[in-house]
């Protein structure tokens, strides 16, 4: 069942879904060549704590970790390790906490120094397609057209659109209903109302679609061992429309970006 939100509990998602962005933001300053992925778990496991919030991830059907750091092939739920971040690579970083009782959870794919350009346009589609997805979660419309939007999007370009993990409802659990495909047909699925509180997150691969999923109960690699790119946000619906929960605006701040991406779904409420 879809549990929908007051406002005044998105107010409190809201909270919970920034301190996840202000965490990315500490960390994309950080990530660079030479650093260790454990590193960046402990500085992340203490921002979090010493907000006052508990790493949502952490115990979580027994993760051992704050954050799921996947570097090139892997896609999701990595663990963080010694092994040294190097020059060219790709490194989806997913981070949530728990603050007033609510989870917030989102993922940002960062790059390392240069990265190749088909590596380069690849992330950069799959971030386009977390808002060609944003744009769907209307009043009415239907979770297939955001699934629609996003896959449209990403296999035009000749990506791979994972089918076996999924984006979800979000509230006082990680994973609530509904579920959220980032493929799908338009018009299928729960219907959108006001007070939907999602995790939107693609996960786009390099080549094929299809992942092999390893023995340790969480690592998901490529199939083909190509690269992958995740980026995710935290939705509401409020009035009819997609506001953002999160944001990656600390992320851009902290490497000199600029960009009005988030524009049309900012609300002050």
């Amino acid at each position: 069942m879809i549990q929908l939100k007051t406002i005044d509990e998105l107010r409190l998602m809201k909270e919970s879904a920034r301190l996840v962005s202000k965490t990315l933001g500490m960390l994309a300053k950080e990530i660079k060549p030479g650093i260790t992925t454990i590193y960046l778990d402990k500085l992340a496991h203490d921002f979090i704590k010493d907000h006052g919030a508990e790493p949502a991830f952490l115990g979580y059907g027994g993760f051992p970790n704050s954050l799921c750091i996947s570097p090139n092939e892997q896609v999701v739920h990595g663990f963080p390790n010694n092994e040294v971040v190097k020059e060219g690579d790709v490194l989806s970083v997913d981070c949530g906490v728990i603050l007033n009782g609510f989870v917030g959870d989102h993922a940002y794919t960062f790059e390392i120094g240069e990265v190749k350009p088909e590596v380069k346009k690849l992330l950069k589609v799959a971030k386009e397609s977390l808002y060609k997805g944003i744009e769907q979660c209307i009043r009415g419309k239907r979770i297939g057209d955001i699934s629609h939007a996003i896959q449209a999007h990403c296999e035009k370009e000749g990506y791979g659109v994972v089918r076996e993990l999924v984006g979800h409802g979000l509230g006082r659990q990680m994973h609530e209903d509904p579920q959220v495909p980032n493929y799908g047909r338009q018009g299928s699925g729960k219907v959108i109302k006001d007070g939907l509180a999602i995790a939107i997150e693609p996960m786009i691969n390099l080549g094929t679609e299809k992942v092999k999923f390893h023995n340790d109960g969480w690592t998901v690699t490529t199939l083909d061992n190509l690269p992958s790119a995740h980026f995710e946000h935290d939705v509401a619906v409020i009035n009819g429309k997609p506001v953002l929960l999160s944001t990656f605006d600390y992320v851009y701040e902290a490497l000199g970006i600029v960009s009005d991406e988030e524009k049309a779904f900012q609300l002050d409420f």
